[in-house]
């Protein structure tokens, strides 16, 4: 079974198209027009060996939230629409990662329930030129739309650029280990309800 699948989204303030291969070996052509953003989407890519294809064109002209909030939408999508009925996967993972001074703790539970819980604060708005709020606003799109429970918690760190990228890559193992198949599942939901949502 193939676990790819392909997005578009159009508005009139941005314009995304997504395509992701859960199955993948990481690796990812992206381009958003927002550079730490890109950087962030990279590693997300690649410490959970999903495949991603992601283009945005938005009105950055404004500012970078409508970019970032539609990219988060359009890859949540993709990654609901490609695992299906989640039939198989091993459902939950949690993981602690250390990058530097930095620690930061991801759980999920991949249930077709959207939640998302976080606790990351920042110490400055910007990093560079990236509004740090918009890390959150990412996570909430992205969760809502993959159909994902997520768990954030920034345990410690002084550096904001550190913070959210360990925020990303604890987001990548957890979602990697969470959407792998469970040989001993063979091919059940892993839900004593018989459907994850």
């Amino acid at each position: 079974m193939s676990r790819t699948a392909s997005v578009s989204r159009k508005t009139n303030e941005t314009s995304v198209s997504v395509t992701v291969n859960i199955d993948g070996t990481g690796t990812s052509t992206i381009s958003t027009g927002v550079g730490f953003f890109d950087h962030m989407l990279d590693q997300l890519s690649r410490h959970s060996l999903i495949d991603m294809e992601i283009k945005t064109e938005g009105d950055l002209h404004v500012d970078d939230h409508h970019t970032v909030e539609d990219t988060g939408i359009a890859i949540g999508q993709a990654i609901a629409k490609a695992l299906g009925d989640r039939r198989g996967i091993t459902r939950y993972a949690s993981l602690d990662l250390a990058m530097d001074e930095t620690m930061t703790r991801a759980a999920v539970d991949v249930s077709g329930r959207p939640f998302l819980v976080w606790n990351v604060d920042f110490s400055a708005p910007k990093i560079g030129t990236f509004d740090t709020e918009l890390v959150r606003e990412f996570f909430n799109a992205l969760a809502q739309h993959a159909g994902i429970t997520l768990h954030i918690q920034n345990i410690y760190g002084v550096n904001n650029h550190h913070i959210s990228e360990t925020c990303f890559k604890a987001v990548a193992r957890v979602l990697r280990t969470a959407t792998e198949i469970d040989p001993r599942q063979a091919g059940r939901v892993p839900s004593t309800k018989g459907s994850l949502a």
